[in-house]
């Protein structure tokens, strides 16, 4: 069987290791290096091929390690780089990839470069970052997306000037025109992959080229040109592809089996082919954030649609974004991580019924779409939000600035608190839950975060032990990928568009086709499938419930059934 650009990093299966929450070896409550390394027999075990690591890098965590005081050093909280040597090994040894995630939009302002920029308008460091001097008046507005006022630019006494941060007041922007910064990433990028590092996440990617002019936005165009979110503003720096071109010129075209994913919010479907077409050489992979717009209200911050989200939109999305790489370029496919709240409670269920086959089936969707699959820790289990009821229980700078802002302006902060149950990132970070002891076998001690009580009963040790369980349902469904090439390669078609519970399509590559369909709600729906597949004949490959009633194309789908059919 022919297949035209064939690589390894589209067949992979990618798990997102969170360290401070994924297992502590010294007791301190914050999970280290020597915790992953002892935890790479159960990685190893889940069959995946990648590990996308979250920052380990020095910081101050301001904002839980993407503010790096120093990118060529391991935070101590983390461990030391003979650590991190031993864990490249153990994953290498184990065939599995290593990448690192790569901040480079901004660093922290306990990094040596800002504190030299900020000394004088005169020293070397000074155009490392964007300045305006107060002289000029107020800057021109640019929102922040972790600050109390919701203002980008910092006001500093010692040189009486504003400097730029997209992210907290901690989180300098790098002024990525100076040509001596962008030289400065590209070398520490080498520092990295000669050390043997497999690639990196790119954060933000999207937002690293500014328009030095500084214009005006006004609200108008803010809300004409870009939808009322800076984040659209932001990634169309007129120098942002110049940049990426020149960074696989001068570093990744020299580590030709390294892979790169880049982190693109503000971005349209219809830009995407930009950042990975294999002409334009500039990185491999990317991911957006359109799917993570689904379900929320239009009022308040991260507010639930009273309704939920709609499944004909989410197919439409998911179905639009496949298009975009049907021919060209490549994407990868999530639907929870260190940014987002759990995957089960934001497009499954979390009530005890439905928990596990809605667990099962939403791995179903990620393992049998047209795109490489990115899986965050303690989702293979079906971990669920915590939904704290209390600030004081919250650490994320995102969910405690927003509640500032909002307290400010005398908002409904109880309201504010419902709604941070349902989409806070916290939700997300909560220790990994190894087994049922106290602190769930990730710690002996204070955990930097609390553990959900539900590990009780949701937990590696227990699923485990039990062949139903969402753990082995992931296992068997990445197998199942590795052995069905059509589910990587093969070409994606929706049916039924409109249905409102089922989702329904085909993976087909060349003569070989294989037909999923998915029971997105609580309900026992009755189903037809679609009438052109009628002639093939059906052979059930996999099924995360066990009742099914089948009459020749008439199917019962149980709550949050997942099928999957080989069609001959």
């Amino acid at each position: 069987m022919h297949i035209k650009d064939k690589e390894w990093w589209k067949e992979t299966v990618i798990y997102q290791v969170y360290p401070r929450s994924f297992k502590d070896s010294n007791g301190d409550g914050i999970g280290d290096l020597p915790g992953l390394i002892s935890k790479l027999d159960y990685i190893q075990s889940l069959g995946v091929g990648l590990v996308w690591l979250n920052p380990i890098y020095a910081s101050p965590n301001d904002d839980n390690g993407y503010d790096i005081s120093n990118y060529e050093a391991i935070s101590p909280t983390f461990g030391t780089i003979a650590d991190f040597n031993a864990l490249l090994a153990g994953l290498h040894s184990r065939g599995i990839k290593l990448i690192m995630d790569l901040v480079v939009n901004h660093t922290s302002d306990e990094h040596a470069w800002f504190i030299e920029s900020r000394k004088s308008r005169d020293n070397p460091y000074r155009d490392y970052y964007h300045w305006w001097p107060a002289e000029k008046g107020k800057p021109p507005h640019r929102y922040s997306f972790f600050d109390k006022k919701g203002d980008a630019w910092q006001y500093d006494p010692a040189t009486d000037s504003y400097y730029l941060h997209y992210f907290s007041n901690k989180q300098p922007d790098l002024n990525w025109e100076n040509p001596k910064v962008r030289k400065e990433v590209y070398q520490m990028m080498k520092f990295w992959l000669d050390k043997g590092i497999d690639g990196f996440r790119l954060d933000a990617i999207s937002y690293i080229s500014k328009d030095t002019t500084w214009p005006v936005v006004s609200k108008k165009e803010l809300a004409e040109k870009y939808k009322n979110d800076f984040s659209y503003f932001y990634s169309k720096g007129p120098k942002l592809h110049e940049y990426l071109h020149e960074m696989n010129r001068e570093v990744l075209q020299h580590y030709p089996n390294a892979v790169t994913i880049s982190e693109t919010p503000g971005i349209e479907k219809e830009e995407a082919l930009q950042f990975v077409h294999v002409d334009r050489q500039e990185l491999h992979m990317l991911y957006h954030f359109k799917g993570m717009e689904l379900g929320y209200s239009k009022e308040g911050f991260k507010r639930p649609d009273p309704n939920g989200y709609s499944l004909p939109a989410f197919k439409k999305l998911y179905t639009e974004w496949n298009d975009v790489f049907a021919k060209e370029g490549w994407g990868t496919i999530y639907l929870g991580n260190h940014d987002q709240p759990r995957m089960l409670s934001r497009w499954g269920n979390d009530a005890p019924e439905f928990r596990v086959p809605s667990s099962k089936l939403l791995i179903t969707f990620l393992l049998t779409m047209r795109a490489t699959p990115i899986f965050y820790n303690g989702d293979e289990l079906g971990m669920a939000n915590i939904k704290f009821e209390d600030i004081q229980d919250y650490r994320d700078i995102e969910t405690l600035y927003m509640y500032h802002f909002l307290q400010a302006q005398n908002e409904d902060l109880e309201q504010f608190i419902k709604d941070q149950q349902f989409g806070a990132r916290d939700n997300s970070r909560t220790p990994f839950q190894w087994d049922a002891t106290a602190c769930a076998g990730f710690t002996t001690c204070d955990p930097w975060i609390k553990v959900n009580t539900d590990h009780a009963f949701i937990n590696k040790e227990a699923q485990d032990a039990d062949g139903n369980s969402p753990l082995n349902y992931f296992r068997h469904l990445v197998q199942l990928r590795k052995d069905h090439l059509e589910l990587i390669y093969g070409d994606y078609k929706m049916y039924d568009a409109e249905h409102k519970q089922i989702y329904t399509y085909t993976r087909t590559l060349e003569k070989t086709a294989t037909l999923i369909i998915l029971n997105f709600s609580n309900d026992l729906v009755p189903y037809t499938i679609p009438k052109e597949l009628h002639k093939k004949q059906f052979q059930l490959i996999s099924n995360n419930e066990t009742s099914l009633q089948q009459e020749e194309h008439e199917l019962t789908l149980l709550p949050w059934q997942a099928l999957i059919f080989k069609l001959k």
